[in-house]
C-alpha cells in the first residue's frame, strides 16, 4: 500500500513512462495540486505534447539513469522492466519508487465520493459519458479516464468538489488499489489471462472490488459474470441495469437512424424516465449510456437534462474515433484488442453505409495472442478485408513463440507486415471510395491511421 506521507514530503514527481494513458491524468491532477513534475518515454506521442504543453518537463526521448535527478519520487507503470534504467537508478539510491496504480488508489481515497467505472469491455465509453454529464450539470468532479474526452482537452482534470470519477483497470488486480465509493461493474470477461489464469479468478476479483465499496454496486443485471461476482456481499446498495425489464435501469423502444445514432427510452423500475439520443454507434454503446445514465442520476444528475448532456457527447477519443476522409476512404480508430470489443466494434462498422469495412489491427502482447487467438480470428472475421502488424509485445517477452502469421493464417485473405508504412500503402493502395478503414489496438496502431491520413 502506498504511503501518502512519501506524497506530501515530495517537491519534485518524475514518471517513466509519462505517455501512458495511466499516466496523463494522474499528471494532471499532481500539477494542479502544484507538484513539479518530470517524465520520459520512449515514443512520441499526442501526450507527450499535450503535458509538455501545461508544463510538464519531458526529457529527450529514451530511458537513461540521469533522468530522475532532483526527484523526490518515482512513479512508473507496469509496462516498465525492472532492467529500466531509471528504475535501476532509483532504487540504488535509495529514492522512493511506486507503481501508478498505488498512486491513484492514494488519490480516490482523497476524495469522499469516487465513483469507479469497472469491467472489461466498456471502461473508457462510460467513465467519458459520466464525466461529461457531471461536468455539464456543475459538479465539478476531478475525473482519471482511459481515452480522451473532448470536452476538457485531454483525459484527466483536477475539480474542486468531492468527487471524483474514476477509471478502474483490472489489470494485474490494479482496481484493488482504489477506494471506491461507489463501483458501476459493466460486465465480466476472460482476458489478461496471463495473469489470471482463469474465468473463475477474474470473477473473484471483482468480488473482492465490490466487497471494498463502500456503499453502491450499479451493476450489469443482463451479464451472468457480474451477477456471480456480487453474490454474498452484505451491507452495499445494489443497482441494476440491463436489457431486462426486470433491472432497475433498461433501454425500450430502440430506434437506429443510418447506424450512428441511436434512441431510445430509458425505463427506471417500468416507468420511462425519458428519451435518449445518443450519437455513437454500436448495441453495446446503447447498454455503456444506460449504464453512465444510471451512475449520474444516482449522483446528483437531473433526469431532465440526461438528453441534452447526452446528445452532446461524441465518443470519447480511440473509441470509433473517425480522424478524416482520404480519396473517399474514410480513416477511422479504436482502442478494440480483445475479441469482444473487436466484435462489438466491428459489427457496429457494419452497420453504417460503407462499401467495404477493412480492419487494420496491432495484436498486444504475446499472451493475450496467444491464448485468445481463435477468437481474434473470428472477430476479425467479421470485417471485409483483415491487415495485421507484428504483436506489441509491451510488457512480455515472447516466451510463448508466437507471432501475427499464425494469426493471418486462421482468417482468409488476410495479410500482415512488419511495419505501419507498409500496411498504410498496401491499405491505401487497396481501398476504394466508399471503404472504412479502421485501426484497432491499444497500441499505437493510431500511427498507422494518420501515416493513412497523409497517403
Amino acid at each position: 500500500m502506498f504511503d501518502g506521507a512519501l506524497l506530501k514530503d515530495a517537491k519534485h514527481i518524475h514518471f517513466i513512462g509519462v505517455g501512458g494513458s495511466g499516466m496523463f491524468p494522474i499528471v494532471e491532477i499532481l500539477l494542479a495540486q502544484g507538484f513539479q513534475i518530470s517524465g520520459s518515454d520512449n515514443n512520441e506521442s499526442d501526450t507527450l505534447a499535450l503535458e509538455r504543453a501545461m508544463g510538464v518537463h519531458v526529457l529527450p526521448l529514451g530511458q537513461r539513469a540521469e533522468n530522475i535527478a532532483g526527484a523526490d519520487l518515482i512513479v512508473y507503470t507496469a509496462a516498465i522492466m525492472d532492467d529500466n534504467p531509471e528504475l535501476l537508478a532509483a532504487r540504488q539510491s535509495g529514492i522512493p519508487t511506486v507503481e501508478r496504480a498505488e498512486v491513484l488508489g492514494y488519490l480516490t481515497a482523497q476524495y469522499a465520493n469516487c465513483i469507479c467505472v469497472c469491467g472489461t469491455h466498456g471502461k473508457t465509453t462510460v467513465t467519458a459519458m459520466l464525466t461529461q454529464m457531471l461536468l455539464e450539470s456543475g459538479l465539478d468532479p476531478t475525473a482519471v479516464i482511459g481515452g480522451k474526452l473532448p470536452l476538457i482537452g485531454g483525459n484527466g482534470r483536477s475539480g474542486k468538489s468531492d468527487l471524483m470519477v474514476c477509471e478502474a483497470c483490472e489489470f494485474a488486480d490494479h482496481f484493488l488499489q482504489l477506494s471506491p465509493d461507489v463501483a458501476v461493474i459493466l460486465n465480466v470477461d476472460a482476458d489478461h489471462l496471463e495473469y489470471f489464469g482463469s474465468l473463475e479468478n477474474i470473477i473473484h476479483s471483482f468480488h473482492r472490488f465490490a466487497e471494498m465499496t463502500s456503499r453502491t454496486l450499479i451493476v450489469n443485471g443482463s451479464d451472468p459474470n457480474t451477477m456471480q461476482a456480487i453474490e454474498g456481499i452484505p451491507g452495499k446498495e445494489v443497482i441494476t441495469f440491463g436489457w431486462e425489464e426486470a433491472c432497475d435501469y433498461a433501454p425500450a423502444n430502440l430506434r437506429h437512424e443510418g447506424g450512428v445514432v441511436s434512441s431510445f427510452d430509458l425505463r427506471c423500475h417500468g416507468r420511462t424516465l425519458t428519451r435518449l439520443t445518443l450519437n455513437i454507434p454500436g448495441r453495446h454503446n446503447i447498454l455503456n449510456a444506460v449504464a453512465a445514465c444510471a451512475a449520474a442520476i444516482h449522483a446528483g444528475v437531473p433526469v431532465t437534462a440526461l438528453a441534452e448532456f447526452l446528445g452532446h457527447f461524441h465518443g470519447a477519443g480511440r473509441r470509433f474515433e473517425v480522424l478524416g476522409k482520404v480519396r473517399g476512404v474514410t480513416i477511422a480508430d479504436d482502442y478494440a484488442h480483445h475479441p469482444a470489443e473487436i466484435a462489438a466494434t466491428l459489427k457496429a462498422a457494419k452497420e453504417l453505409d460503407f462499401r467495404r469495412i477493412w480492419a487494420v489491427f496491432q495484436p498486444f502482447t504475446y499472451s493475450r495472442t496467444q491464448l485468445l487467438m481463435d477468437d481474434f480470428a473470428a472477430a476479425l472475421s467479421i470485417a471485409d478485408q483483415v491487415v495485421m502488424s507484428e504483436i506489441m509485445g509491451a510488457r512480455e517477452k515472447n516466451t510463448y513463440g508466437v507471432h501475427t502469421g499464425q494469426l493471418a493464417e486462421k482468417i482468409p485473405g488476410s495479410v500482415w507486415f512488419p511495419a505501419f508504412p507498409e500496411i498504410a500503402a498496401y491499405v491505401m493502395e487497396h481501398a476504394q471510395e466508399g471503404d472504412l478503414v479502421i485501426t484497432l489496438g491499444c497500441g499505437d496502431v493510431y500511427k498507422c491511421a494518420k501515416i493513412m491520413l497523409c497517403q
